[in-house]
């Protein structure tokens, strides 16, 4: 599973790696203490800002040293690790969510006890959300006095980004959860533990969760996920854009790829790797910053078969990249079947 760096309010230095803070989820900033990559300092700066805005937010993707998914449940202080801290006869009424895809497993397994969210733009986008209160901003901490007025008997969060968050809330005796999700098996795990907290059954999303997965065309093409240009970044299988790739049972040629970006889950390429891996599908990443048609610039682009062949797709990065939301999976699933079933 992933691994966030500390959750402290910082500004990118574009003297610094535009990577420095590539790890943040939508509603976090935060520093990365060592640089594994540097930029020359030719390049512009709007180039580091532009960037940098792109790569921060490869949320719920940053893996940490843990090898397979796991819950990781934060607990007060004086109680055994990793244990639930609410049981069915003890089931939270009153929830916080901090992470969109939290509040929206909450949020579809009993809304009437979700009191806060999230301030990023993907949930307060979604009308469902509406008259619920926000505790944070976007790309900020969580505001502490929101989520204490509040009155929560449960606030979810995201490992890694809002350790320093849930510490003060079990200080004030607030019982507190921390998910990690980068691979379809964590995202059932959480819905099951969440659904336990509720007190309510998970089946019914479990089960939605699995039409996402039905009816996959038997096609297994080699393909490449290209999610930046500089540098050329591509997950591997430990991420939740690799493992979901696997699911549908597409050769991923950065599956097995080790590299030296700093996040873990995602290999840095270069122009002669790609040429090399030579895919014949390639899936283009783009948050508004036009990357086909950057990449359409670069000498290497047009030697490769998958745009010889016109088989280059762009895909929203919410629920291939960062899982988002329900709808955002649902959506990327949907869209990956109708890549596969082309020839």
């Amino acid at each position: 599973m992933f691994k966030y760096p500390n959750s402290q309010p910082s500004t990118v230095n574009p003297q610094q790696s535009f990577l420095s803070a590539i790890a943040l989820p939508v509603n976090s900033v935060s520093t990365w203490s060592k640089l594994a990559v540097t930029l020359p300092k030719t390049m512009y700066k709007t180039f580091f800002y532009r960037t940098a805005i792109l790569l921060l937010s490869l949320a719920f993707t940053a893996c940490s040293a843990a090898t397979s998914p796991q819950i990781q449940q934060s607990t007060p202080a004086g109680s055994p690790a990793n244990q639930p801290q609410t049981t069915n006869s003890e089931s939270a009424q009153k929830v916080v969510a901090l992470t969109p895809l939290t509040a929206d497993i909450i949020h579809q397994l009993d809304p009437t006890k979700l009191v806060g969210i999230p301030g990023s733009a993907l949930v307060s986008s979604n009308p469902k959300f509406t008259g619920i209160t926000a505790v944070t901003a976007e790309r900020t901490p969580p505001n502490l006095e929101k989520i204490i007025a509040l009155k929560p008997d449960l606030v979810v969060g995201a490992s890694g980004f809002h350790d320093q968050t849930m510490q003060k809330l079990q200080q004030l005796g607030i019982k507190t959860l921390l998910t990690q999700v980068d691979s379809w098996k964590s995202l059932e795990e959480l819905t099951t533990t969440l659904a336990k907290s509720l007190n309510t059954n998970p089946q019914p999303l479990l089960k939605r969760y699995q039409t996402f997965l039905s009816d996959i065309p038997n096609q297994n093409p080699a393909t490449l996920v290209l999610v930046s240009r500089q540098p050329i970044l591509s997950p591997n299988q430990s991420s939740w854009a690799g493992d979901l790739l696997g699911k549908f049972n597409v050769k991923n040629v950065a599956a097995q790829l080790q590299g030296d970006s700093p996040v873990r889950g995602y290999v840095t390429l270069s122009a002669e790797k790609v040429l090399e891996a030579n895919p014949e599908v390639i899936i283009v990443v783009d948050r508004g910053e036009g990357i086909l048609d950057q990449f359409k610039s670069d000498s290497f682009w047009n030697q490769l078969t998958a745009t010889k062949n016109n088989r280059v797709y762009v895909f929203d990065y919410y629920g291939l990249v960062n899982p988002g939301s329900i709808e955002k999976i649902e959506q990327a699933t949907y869209q990956l079947k109708q890549v596969l079933a082309k020839k």
